[in-house]
C-alpha cells in the first residue's frame, strides 16, 4: 500500500502517478516558462489524479480546471495580477483545461468578501496551500531549473493515496469543507471523508517539505 511506504517512495509514486496525465505535464512545463515567483501547480487537479490513478479510472477523469499560485507582494493591485492572467492566457492556449494563475499575496483583500471569514495576508505560496479546507489539498508542485519536480506537501502523502480526505481547520469555514468533499464523495465513492473536528486539533505531523524529485 502506497500509503505506508517510505516518504521518498511515497515522492516517487506521486511524481509516477502525475505523470500520467498528459495535461499536468503540459500545464507544468508551461508554467515553469512564465518564470513566476515562487509558483506552484497546486489544489485538484494532483490528488485527483492520484485518486484517478488508485481507482484505475482516466488520469484527468473529473479534473475541471487546474491551479497555478504565485507569490508577489511587490505590487498589490489588481491590474499588477491581471496583466499576468493575461498572459497566462495566451501562454496556455490550446489545452483541453482551463488553467488559473492567482497572485497569493492578494488573496486577503478578497477572501473575507467572499468566504465569511478574514484571512491575514499570507507571507508566501507555501502558506497559502497550508490553507486549503482539506488537508489532502495541501499539495504543490513545480519544475525547478534542470527539470526536477519541487514537491510541497506539509501533511504527507499518505492520505492522498489512501483516499483520505481529511478536513484542516485553520481557514475555510465548515461548509466549504463538506461541500467539497461531498462533490468529490459523489465522483469518487471510494473516499473516506472524515468529519470536520469538534474542537481545534494539534498541528499534523511533518510531511514532505520541498523535496525534489
Amino acid at each position: 500500500m502506497i500509503g505506508r511506504l517510505p516518504l521518498d517512495e511515497q515522492l516517487a509514486a506521486l511524481k509516477s502517478a502525475l505523470s500520467r496525465n498528459e495535461v499536468l505535464l503540459e500545464v507544468l512545463d508551461r508554467a515553469a516558462a512564465l518564470n513566476l515567483p515562487n509558483w506552484y501547480l497546486t489544489a485538484g487537479y494532483l490528488f485527483q489524479t492520484v485518486w484517478n490513478v488508485v481507482t484505475d479510472r482516466q488520469p484527468t477523469s473529473g479534473i475541471k480546471d487546474y491551479d497555478v499560485f504565485y507569490f508577489d507582494d511587490r505590487d498589490l493591485s489588481w491590474e499588477a495580477e491581471d496583466a499576468v492572467i493575461q498572459a497566462s492566457r495566451e501562454a496556455f492556449s490550446g489545452l483541453p483545461a482551463e488553467v488559473e494563475v492567482r497572485n497569493e499575496a492578494r488573496v486577503h483583500l478578497w477572501y473575507e468578501q467572499k468566504f465569511g471569514v478574514p484571512c491575514a495576508p499570507y507571507t508566501s505560496t507555501e502558506a497559502a496551500v497550508d490553507s486549503f479546507a482539506a488537508t489532502t489539498c495541501c499539495l504543490g508542485v513545480r519544475l525547478e531549473p534542470g527539470g526536477s519536480w519541487r514537491v510541497y506537501a506539509p501533511h504527507g502523502l499518505s492520505d492522498v493515496f489512501n483516499l483520505v480526505v481529511r478536513p484542516n481547520p485553520v481557514l475555510a469555514p465548515r461548509e466549504v469543507y463538506e461541500a467539497k468533499a461531498a462533490r468529490w464523495q459523489q465522483h469518487w465513492p471510494e473516499l473516506t471523508v472524515l468529519d470536520w473536528p469538534a474542537a481545534s486539533t494539534s498541528p499534523p505531523a511533518p510531511g514532505l517539505d520541498n523535496r525534489t524529485a
